[in-house]
């Protein structure tokens, strides 16, 4: 019995390193397929580039909600991608007022302000409704329990959303002021792609300070490490867990502002690709590792940006762009199998060594 099983688990081996190098035999075949097509100019490629680039700024704002949720109570909360869509789709009627009324175009600055704010308060209200609500009084029960609740509040949330504002797309208004592209050389740059990615920077620098050098970030790493020893030190677990929530909401509430900058349509289900995607990423960077979050998911924009045209093109594929999903699940799935702990995640064998 024992030597079969052995046997079994080398052909699993095998089959997995099989497929692993199929798939990179085609994407190195297709990327010097395209690269001698000569189709796509350089300034075409870092037109992908720096829209990758806007991608995974929205990508790591969103994955810091997983992986502080993770970091601390060492749970994957699914319906994060739901706080992420409730903040822009409730600010999405506050900023057609805005547009309608003129003021919007009139004070462009103050307008976005107040978009991003009523953006942010409300899903961060929605994570600590969840914190409080769902997840506080499942703290102490087997892993499984509060995964299957977090499914079930991501649906509860989708049409809950969809019952109060309906199913139907909102457009979301850009200020004339954000209308438009810069020319750079051959390189042209649209405004709300470069909100969007001083937006992220900016967010991304906060947030990290706010875990690295404040007290309260200090008591969610001690958290992390041991509830029991931080309750015993003093440390008010369940203000501290709900905080890391909080953070989270406004993360995700500030993702979703950018994100309609660069796609400006949402709806109840807007939530569902970019949470996915940013769990991805949060994943791929090693989930719990606030820096990895940011590194996956500026990988994962790239790829998703860069990727179908370089590696998909020069084999003659005709609309490669309808496959980037694809490339970003499939790093899900050989991350997963080959690196469960990502690129700046510790591995548990060195660990406990």
């Amino acid at each position: 019995m024992r030597r079969n099983w052995r046997q079994r688990i080398t052909i699993t081996d095998l089959v997995v390193w099989g497929i692993g190098i199929a798939i990179g035999a085609v994407v190195v075949i297709g990327t010097i397929a395209t690269l001698r097509s000569g189709k796509y100019a350089p300034s075409t490629w870092l037109d992908l580039a720096i829209k990758g680039l806007a991608l995974g700024g929205v990508y790591a704002l969103i994955a810091m909600g997983y992986t502080l949720v993770y970091g601390v109570l060492r749970m994957i909360n699914f319906a994060h991608s739901e706080v992420f869509m409730s903040g822009p789709f409730t600010a999405v009627f506050f900023a057609n007022y805005l547009a309608r009324t003129g003021f919007l175009d009139q004070q462009p600055a103050l307008s976005m302000l107040m978009i991003l704010l009523l953006s942010m308060a409300v899903s961060m209200s929605i994570a600590l409704l969840l914190e409080r609500v769902a997840y506080r009084p499942l703290r102490t029960a087997p892993r499984l329990v509060p995964l299957i609740t977090a499914i079930g509040a991501s649906f509860f949330l989708q049409y809950t959303f969809r019952g109060l504002y309906g199913s139907g797309f909102q457009a979301y208004p850009i200020p004339e002021v954000l209308k438009g592209s810069i020319q750079i050389g051959a390189i042209r740059v649209f405004y709300t792609q470069i909100a969007a990615i001083l937006g992220a920077v900016a967010m991304m620098i906060i947030l990290y300070s706010i875990v690295q050098r404040t007290k309260m970030g200090k008591a969610m790493r001690t958290i992390s490490e041991d509830k029991e020893v931080a309750a015993m030190m003093g440390i008010d677990v369940d203000r501290t867990i709900a905080f890391t929530f909080a953070l989270g909401g406004l993360s995700a509430g500030a993702a979703g502002i950018l994100y309609s900058l660069l796609f400006p349509v949402v709806n109840f289900y807007m939530g569902f690709i970019p949470g996915l995607k940013a769990f991805t990423a949060a994943v791929l960077g090693g989930i719990g590792n606030v820096a990895g979050a940011f590194l996956g998911a500026i990988i994962i924009g790239l790829l998703e940006s860069v990727g179908p045209n370089l590696f998909l093109d020069g084999l003659g594929i005709p609309t490669p762009s309808q496959l980037k999903d694809g490339i970003a699940f499939t790093i899900l799935v050989f991350i997963l199998i080959f690196r469960p702990t990502g690129l700046l995640g510790e591995r548990v064998a060195q660990a406990k060594a």
